[in-house]
C-alpha cells in the first residue's frame, strides 16, 4: 500500500481524534473528574488560593487546584490540626473551622448518584489567636458551571471556612469563602 492510500485510510481516524474535546485543561489539578482527593498544606502553611474547572462531560464535576503559603510569625505556634465537620452531597453546607482554626487542607469524595461531592476542611490552630474583621466573598464562581478562582485579596487574611449552595438542575456549586484577620495576641474566645 502506498503512502497516499495509507494517509486516506488514516485520515478519518485522525479527524475523529482531533475533534474530541480535551476535558482536562492545563494545570496542576489534585483530582481527576469523578475521583476523590485529599489535599493538605505542609506543616505551618494555610490555603491562600483555590481554583476549579467545571465539565458536564466530566460527570458535572470539577477539577481542583489549591495553593498554600507559610503563616506569618506573628500568628504564633501551630498547636493542633484536625478534620472538621463533613458536608452531605447534594445539600447546602456552611462550615467554619472550630476552635478558631484556619483552613489548611480539603478532602472531597464524589457521588455519581447525585453528581456532587461531600466536603471536609482540614483546620489548624495557631496558639490561641482569635479571628476578627471576618467577611464572606461574593459567589465563586459568579455563575454556575464557570471556571472559579479565589486568591486571598489582602495579606493578613486567612480562609476560615465556606458557605456553599448546590443547584440540583445545573449540578454545580457556588461558594462564599469566609475570610478573617487573626489577632496577634492570645485570647480566650472560641469561634468569635
Amino acid at each position: 500500500m502506498n503512502s497516499a492510500a495509507l494517509l486516506l485510510c488514516a485520515l478519518p481516524l485522525l479527524v475523529t481524534v482531533s475533534a474530541q474535546q480535551s476535558y482536562y485543561p492545563e494545570g496542576d489539578w489534585v483530582n481527576l473528574y469523578r475521583q476523590g482527593f485529599n489535599f493538605q498544606c505542609q506543616h505551618g502553611e494555610v490555603l491562600v488560593a483555590i481554583r476549579s474547572y467545571f465539565s458536564v462531560e466530566g460527570g458535572s464535576d470539577r477539577l481542583w487546584n489549591f495553593e498554600c503559603q507559610p503563616t506569618p510569625q506573628g500568628l504564633g505556634q501551630l498547636t493542633e490540626c484536625w478534620w472538621d465537620d463533613i458536608s452531605r452531597a447534594g445539600l447546602e453546607w456552611t462550615s467554619t473551622c472550630t476552635s478558631n482554626g484556619l483552613v489548611a487542607g480539603v478532602q472531597s469524595k464524589y457521588f455519581s448518584e447525585v453528581l456532587d461531592r461531600e466536603w471536609q476542611f482540614y483546620c489548624c490552630r495557631y496558639s490561641r489567636r482569635c479571628p476578627y474583621s471576618c467577611w464572606k466573598t461574593n459567589e465563586i464562581p459568579r455563575y454556575y458551571r464557570e471556571e472559579a478562582e479565589l486568591v486571598i485579596p489582602s495579606y493578613g487574611y486567612f480562609i476560615r471556612g465556606a458557605q456553599t449552595t448546590f443547584s440540583g438542575v445545573l449540578r454545580d456549586r457556588q461558594w462564599k469563602y469566609i475570610l478573617c484577620r487573626m489577632t496577634d495576641f492570645d485570647c480566650q474566645f472560641e469561634n468569635f
